[in-house]
């Protein structure tokens, strides 16, 4: 198991370890981080109805068992500061946001401006943002992303909702839905679009 040869350090931000650890951090610094998720999403996209489902909350939390798993081994090597129970409840909460395939992509396009908000202030630097696009690239589509770089070219962060956020630097942010998955946990119809996306318009990384 990767996670304990690594002492229970996720190496990937964008699988459920390293999601919880993100939030277990924003937790720690702003004390409600499903919050300040929200609250990005819907500056970022202008629609402020953005916000969470208590039915998907109750739903993870009550199919969360290998989430719960995996913040408990984290945990044990000291790895996530707040209490698990309290880890779990905001990541579940996190995880119930109901958005609109517009209100995803207009809420990424900070990745596509290099940093810069819808508002022109700057949320990262251009080269934070650089590292962002580049981990989304390696990382974001679970064990696909070689075959996503291959047929997309795009940084992209997929979800098992059927949801697919991808960037164009310095042109664009897509996003997709399409709720029927591959064996990796992808959209089928998703990825199929952003493949034929890129190759009729050339737009790509490559």
């Amino acid at each position: 198991m990767q996670l304990e040869y690594e002492n229970g350090i996720p190496r990937n931000p964008f699988i459920n370890a390293g999601a919880l650890v993100v939030t277990d951090r924003l937790q720690a610094l702003t004390g409600d981080a499903a919050g300040q998720v929200r609250e990005l999403l819907r500056t970022e996209s202008g629609n402020a109805a953005i916000d969470f489902v208590p039915e998907v909350a109750g739903s993870e939390a009550a199919h969360g068992d290998r989430n719960a798993a995996l913040a408990h081994f984290m945990a044990s090597y000291g790895n996530v500061t707040l209490p698990v129970p309290e880890l779990l409840a905001a990541y579940f909460r996190q995880c119930s946001i109901e958005a609109s395939c517009a209100d995803l992509a207009l809420s990424a396009g900070f990745l596509a401006r290099h940093g810069v908000r819808a508002d022109g202030s700057a949320l990262l630097t251009r080269s934070q943002a650089k590292q962002v696009n580049a981990v989304m690239l390696t990382c974001g589509t679970y064990d696909a992303a070689g075959e996503f770089a291959y047929r997309v070219g795009l940084p992209g962060k997929s979800g098992v909702g059927g949801g697919i956020i991808a960037i164009v630097p310095g042109e664009c942010t897509l996003c997709v839905w399409s709720p029927g998955l591959d064996r990796r946990g992808n959209s089928v119809a998703g990825v199929a679009a952003l493949d034929r996306f890129t190759t009729l318009t050339g737009l790509s990384v490559f």
